[in-house]
């Protein structure tokens, strides 16, 4: 169509002999609510850093699309039985509709969340992952994750600001999904002499690894074989109790720098972690 092929024009060139580039206009911002082939702040913390902990529970909090569309995209290998002790691969969304937008989504999440505990009792932690009209009719997600967490005696739940609009790329997704771990993972950690984790000298925590076709297995495996022991992978067949045992790693070895190292700064900062 012609209005297309205007936009697209500046996107398409033909490349000369002797010229350095061929004039294409590329690496801009992505436009919000437009599909593209760069992902979003939710894509970047849901798809990326908390959607493959496989013992939490990961509500796309918002319409189905985003859910929909983050379910199937992404195989983050893991060792587990779903419905049971794993639950990659269901999708639970909170289906926003109109009247949702209108109202507030508080109570439907409250909903989510009762029904999660009936359904899928042996959960060790619930996320709320925020999709855009979460911010922009104002929900607010933490009010109920604190009073839920109190009803179920203390249990792990995690709000997630990581609207899609906040960022034009997934980088600020994982960017908020780190400081979700620092405050509501971190922060509420039992004090030393409590802790039933016995650490060792050789304990090492693989970070920013996905095991997307199953590769922080192999790492684990040449690490162990090194007389190492791997105590937590971020995220990639993780679990909420390698999350909490990480503060006590000796070493984190940093796979992709790009989605983890806000946490393993704040770790190294705080808890003198290499």
């Amino acid at each position: 169509p012609e209005k297309t092929a205007k936009r697209r024009a500046k996107h398409l060139n033909v490349h000369q002999a002797g010229k350095s580039d061929c004039g294409v206009k590329s690496n801009i911002k992505s436009i919000p609510g437009v599909m593209t082939i760069r992902g979003c702040a939710y894509a970047g913390s849901k798809g990326v850093v908390w959607g493959p902990i496989k013992d939490m529970v990961h509500i796309s909090h918002g319409p189905v699309g985003c859910g929909q569309y983050s379910w199937g995209s992404r195989r983050n290998y893991y060792v587990g039985t779903t419905g049971i002790d794993s639950f990659v691969t269901l999708q639970f969304t909170s289906d926003f509709q109109e009247k949702d937008i209108v109202f507030g989504g508080d109570k439907k999440l409250v909903k989510v969340i009762d029904e999660i505990q009936e359904l899928f009792p042996l959960n060790n932690g619930i996320t709320i992952q925020s999709e855009c009209p979460i911010g922009l009719i104002g929900d607010d997600i933490e009010a109920v994750s604190r009073v839920k967490s109190k009803e179920y005696d203390g249990k792990t739940i995690v709000p997630v600001r990581c609207e899609g609009f906040r960022g034009v790329s997934q980088s600020l997704g994982h960017h908020i999904a780190n400081d979700a771990v620092r405050d509501w993972i971190f922060d509420k950690l039992e004090p030393e002499g409590k802790s039933k984790f016995e650490p060792t000298p050789y304990d090492v925590a693989i970070i920013g690894d996905y095991n997307i076709g199953g590769d922080a297995w192999s790492s684990r495996i040449l690490l162990e074989e090194m007389g190492l022991r791997v105590i937590a992978q971020w995220s990639g067949d993780g679990s909420l109790a390698e999350l909490e045992a990480t503060p006590k790693a000796k070493l984190n070895i940093l796979h992709c720098y790009r989605s983890m190292n806000y946490i393993s700064r704040h770790m190294e900062e705080k808890f003198g972690i290499p």
